[in-house]
């Protein structure tokens, strides 16, 4: 074992039934706030008794709700729930949704705090050079995480807002918006529909597959990123033939949860790995077409991404084919890759998800606009590559899957 970094980070964890009325009063005490305010869906708000639980629970420090947050977190609608809670003199903000939701109240968090201009607080892509993201250095309003969907969403610090108006997404990073508190609440992922479920659970077994491919990673990240493969191979598994598993939901909620404390710790993110599918391509995917969801963006260019890989470590493929079941002694790199690119395929149709990017009805010709669109995405290239480079590879990518 050599030497490695560790972070840590002032949360609460909750997980169970009723762990709303239970809890959720703590974590608004330890806040010190007086005017919590939740941020939601339309669906979340009018499908499901949430809002109702939550406002009972919180009695007089419920400051009032907004349920106006569309697919995948739009300025618009950010900036709505920005001035409704201002309006409700909001003290605290409580997001009580999936990504997207999760996404913009880190968002509503940063345009309440900070007196700047959105467009210029926003990662910034200056032609020529590096992207950057400008310091967010205001305080900003505590927030609780009510997740309904399994998320990696759920604690982390970065946001990306749709835009129509722009030709990428705008994005932020801010550490002071992770929550204090994430309240996994057995009943609010039941409530989810199966559909929205075995996306987001798709994403999320994607990440652990993903994740595998590390070797050589500490041994605090190692046992998080182990289990968290574990809890999400076992719990999609258990989806594809009872999709209301409520055990099997709150598993695939808790590896989003030590997925990304596995990469606090030291694991690596978005590294573009043979195992990783392609995370710009994915959003690109999901954000241009407003019927694609992300697990759906994610699943059908992963097999594909797998298969185009020409150079692929061994101790890599070994890791990951082992963890898929996959692996046979004496295996080369190159047919351990495909055996788990074969067997990613057969598992996402098993699960009813697209295995091919035709079947999402995305027009041919319209993927090399979808290419030159993950050009500015921070997550996936910080400015460290041309953007000549990384369109070419997109579209080989997308031609590939389709």
């Amino acid at each position: 074992m050599s030497g490695f970094r560790a972070a840590g980070f002032a949360w609460r964890l909750w997980c169970g039934a009723g762990v709303i009325e239970a809890h959720l009063g703590e974590a608004v005490a330890r806040a010190g706030a007086k005017r919590a305010f939740v941020v939601c869906s339309p669906s979340v708000n009018r499908r499901t008794d949430t809002v109702v639980r939550i406002a009972a629970a919180l009695g007089d420090r419920f400051a009032g709700s907004f349920d106006g947050i569309e697919k995948d977190s739009t300025f618009a609608s950010v900036c709505g729930a920005r001035d409704a809670a201002l309006a409700a003199g909001a003290d605290l903000l409580i997001a009580v949704g999936g990504g997207s939701v999760i996404v913009a109240v880190r968002a509503v968090a940063i345009f309440l705090g900070e007196a700047g201009d959105p467009f210029v607080l926003m990662t910034q892509y200056p032609e020529g050079r590096p992207a950057y993201s400008p310091r967010l250095n205001a305080p900003k309003l505590p927030i609780v995480n009510i997740p309904t969907t399994p998320t990696s969403a759920m604690n982390r610090a970065g946001t990306g807002l749709a835009n129509p108006d722009l030709d990428h997404r705008m994005e932020y990073f801010d550490p002071k918006t992770r929550p204090q508190a994430i309240l996994l609440d057995e009943g609010t992922l039941a409530a989810t529909p199966d559909a929205v479920m075995r996306s987001t659970a798709t994403t999320v077994f994607a990440s652990a597959v993903a994740a595998m491919e590390q070797v050589a990673i500490n041994p605090l990240a190692e046992a998080d990123r182990d289990h968290a493969f574990r809890l999400a191979h076992r719990a999609y598994l258990r989806l594809i033939s009872a999709p209301g598993d409520a055990a099997a939901r709150m598993e695939l909620a808790v590896a989003a949860f030590l997925q990304n404390r596995a990469e606090d710790d030291g694991a690596a993110r978005f590294r573009g790995g043979v195992f990783a599918g392609n995370y710009a391509v994915s959003t690109a995917l999901h954000v241009r077409y407003p019927h694609v969801g992300q697990g759906e963006s994610t699943c059908v260019v992963h097999a594909p991404r797998v298969r185009l890989a020409e150079a692929v470590d061994t101790a890599s493929a070994r890791q990951v084919a082992s963890a898929l079941g996959v692996w046979r002694e004496g295996m080369e790199a190159r047919a351990a890759s495909l055996a788990v690119a074969d067997a990613l395929e057969a598992l996402y149709a098993r699960a009813g998800m697209p295995t091919r990017l035709r079947e999402l009805g995305i027009p041919r010709a319209e993927l090399a606009a979808v290419a030159r669109e993950t050009v500015k995405n921070f997550n996936a290239n910080a400015g460290a590559r041309s953007p000549e480079a990384q369109v070419g590879d997109a579209l080989r990518l997308l031609e590939e899957a389709y």
